[in-house]
């Protein structure tokens, strides 16, 4: 299997890199991938472990970033725009360093280069195996099965966006194996030598992924970041507030020239 990224190249332009978050694939962007065609080329990937793309026991960000560097090489892509969601957003700023003639703008969407100690997904990993272990047939069974540890029903809906047929019963596209072995590697965070690129990080009001705590630690890493609150939404704002996300990447955009 190669080990080159699957991924969506689409539109002309001035080129954004499209990184989504965990248990996700490159649809997930889908709604800003829809928009920003209209007047740029947009790569859209799908990171290793997730959606299409090939499966591995290190799930490093270093191992990821390199992975997407790897793709931006092949295409012979020179500059780019990076906008990466919650994991994503760490794989674009891990990124955005080791790729600083390339990576000229950086776009996080609720996300903070910090370590974070807390398990938010023990609940996701248990809904996961029960869909393992009861082998569905339907999707509607394996939305069932989930609902037996996942209580919010938009968590269940992402996820059986990656289930897949595998012989008569469902899969998962995402090598949630690997991901629970490197959880901590996920949530942890090695703190980056500052880069100057202008860098946005944008955060959803009722979310606590960026809390005003962090800003320190943003500001010791991308000393040009400047921040955006989206109001009434949580960690998943492009998918509740596209059109306000939106709104928010193309003022950047517009006003950082390179």
């Amino acid at each position: 299997m190669s080990n080159l990224l699957h991924y969506r190249d689409q539109g002309d332009g001035e080129i954004i890199i499209l990184i989504h978050g965990l248990f996700g694939s490159l649809d997930n962007l889908g709604l800003l991938a829809r928009d920003l065609i209209q007047d740029h080329r947009v790569i859209s990937v799908d990171l290793r472990n997730h959606g299409q793309s090939f499966h591995s026991q290190d799930h490093s960000y270093l191992a990821q970033a390199t992975d997407v560097l790897q793709l931006l090489n092949h295409l012979d892509i020179k500059t780019a725009t990076v906008i990466g969601h919650s994991m994503g957003g760490k794989v674009a700023m891990k990124l955005s360093t080791l790729a600083p003639d390339i990576i000229h703008k950086l776009i996080v969407m609720d996300m903070a280069p910090v370590p974070y100690q807390e398990d938010r997904h023990s609940n996701v990993f248990a809904g996961i195996a029960e869909v393992e272990t009861g082998q569905p047939s339907t999707r509607a069974q394996a939305i069932a099965l989930m609902a037996n540890k996942i209580e919010i029903d938009g968590v269940r809906q992402f996820l059986s966006k990656s289930l897949y047929k595998q012989g008569q019963h469902l899969g998962w596209r995402f090598n949630h194996q690997a991901l629970k072995a490197e959880y901590k590697h996920i949530t942890g965070w090695e703190s980056l030598t500052a880069n100057p690129l202008p860098a946005l990080f944008i955060k959803g009001a009722d979310s606590d992924y960026i809390k005003a705590e962090h800003q320190p630690q943003i500001l010791a890493q991308f000393p040009n970041a400047r921040a955006h609150i989206i109001a009434n939404t949580g960690h998943w704002l492009h998918a509740e507030k596209p059109a306000m996300v939106l709104r928010t990447i193309r003022k950047f955009l517009n006003t950082i020239s390179d």
